[in-house]
């Protein structure tokens, strides 16, 4: 069966080593390579981001399939998973702002982080009026028993998580009121539909994986193998990000950099 991976960029601004080693891995661990934008968070994403992450992905001599996928045209989808999830009473609605979290996460006892940060204390479960969508994690294990995934990276093996992945990973978010989804709703969504067999992504979302498996199973989805790839690091250890504009793609390539010094910088364990 063919390996199909994928490239998943946000148009929040410019491209840079992180994202060259991650477009890179997926493409040459993939018999067939896609490109997805995923851009649901419609204030912070631009047109010309967007535009850019082409450029710079064919500088990098990239090819993909066409048509590229965008997540804002996808909301349809998105909101019927959201539905069946609901139909199997493993959701509720929640108003409680970022305030209301804060305070009773200083209670004691309180306070655990997980992979979706701070662990929600479930203080809106239940709940059916209108707010931001939660998914009810221990009605959601009650149902499911246990999930797994195949890890092909450096932690390569089988995980395997039972009921107690609720505590540590909390009731996360499934939709926001002012976008209708959330990037663990439409990124499992997402992935089923472009048929991707293994999913390249930083290690960073390993602890994030739990998550993607228990909606594939509650949505009955096909569960894909996860690719962990370390992270691209600054001098002072930390992982890169958008803000770091002295990485970016564009800038190499403006002082001359060819796609060869890009592979090398990247592959190379150091940078």
């Amino acid at each position: 069966m063919a390996r199909v991976t994928r490239f998943a960029p946000s148009p929040t601004g410019p491209l840079h080593l992180g994202h060259a080693f991650a477009a890179l891995t997926a493409a040459e661990r993939g018999d067939m390579f896609l490109l997805r934008i995923e851009d649901i968070d419609q204030p912070r994403c631009k047109f010309a981001w967007e535009q850019s992450i082409y450029a710079d992905l064919e500088w990098l001599g990239l090819r993909w399939e066409q048509p590229v996928m965008r997540q804002s045209e996808r909301l349809p989808a998105y909101k019927a998973a959201l539905k069946k999830l609901t139909d199997l009473g493993t959701t509720y609605a929640c108003t409680c702002t970022r305030a209301d979290i804060r305070a009773a996460l200083s209670a004691p006892q309180e306070g655990v982080n997980g992979p979706d940060g701070p662990v929600y204390p479930g203080t809106c479960r239940g709940r059916q009026d209108e707010g931001a969508i939660r998914l009810d994690m221990t009605a959601a294990m009650a149902r499911l028993g246990g999930v797994s995934f195949t890890e092909t990276g450096p932690r390569a093996g089988n995980h395997l998580f039972g009921p107690k992945v609720a505590e540590t990973i909390g009731d996360i978010v499934l939709a926001r009121r002012d976008i209708g989804t959330s990037y663990h709703l439409s990124v499992v969504v997402d992935d089923a539909a472009q048929g991707i067999t293994e999913v390249t992504r930083g290690d960073d979302l390993f602890d994030a994986t739990p998550i993607h498996v228990i909606l594939q199973r509650l949505l009955n989805l096909p569960t894909p193998a996860y690719h962990h790839h370390r992270l691209i690091r600054d001098d002072q250890g930390r992982r890169l990000a958008k803000r770091d504009d002295a990485r970016a793609l564009s800038k190499y390539r403006a002082e001359g950099a060819t796609p060869d010094d890009i592979r090398q910088m990247v592959f190379t364990p150091s940078v």
